[in-house]
């Protein structure tokens, strides 16, 4: 697991995100294309041969996007812990926000005569 490296031990305490997610089927996709890319490069039939190359190219796009969206998931969740702990220890920063209905906000309709 080269790209769990990046991780520190406290993501492994994070739910893994789900095998078919947005970065893991995208970058297949672009692991797919850039196979069907070099074929047409060398002109050869872009679908037909190589294909256990585009396997290839695409598990390995799967597989890197998979360990980006848990890079992704890990920083946005320590990114939420440093927040709500600020939050906590600051709380006069942050005064309670007054509520409005549409209407209050909204000027009363005078029409033109």
């Amino acid at each position: 697991m080269v790209l769990g490296l990046l991780l520190p031990a406290e993501a492994r305490a994070l739910p893994p995100p789900g095998i078919v997610n947005r970065n893991s089927v995208w970058l297949g996709l672009i692991g797919w294309t850039a196979a069907l890319l070099q074929n047409g490069i060398n002109r050869r039939p872009a679908f037909r041969s190589g294909v256990h190359r585009q396997l290839l190219f695409l598990s390995v796009g799967w597989f890197v996007g998979y360990h980006v969206t848990k890079l992704v998931n890990y920083k946005t969740a320590k990114m939420d812990k440093e927040m709500m702990d600020y939050m906590q220890h600051h709380p006069g920063d942050f005064p309670e926000v007054e509520r409005k209905t549409f209407a209050e906000i909204l000027e009363n309709f005078h029409p033109i005569r």
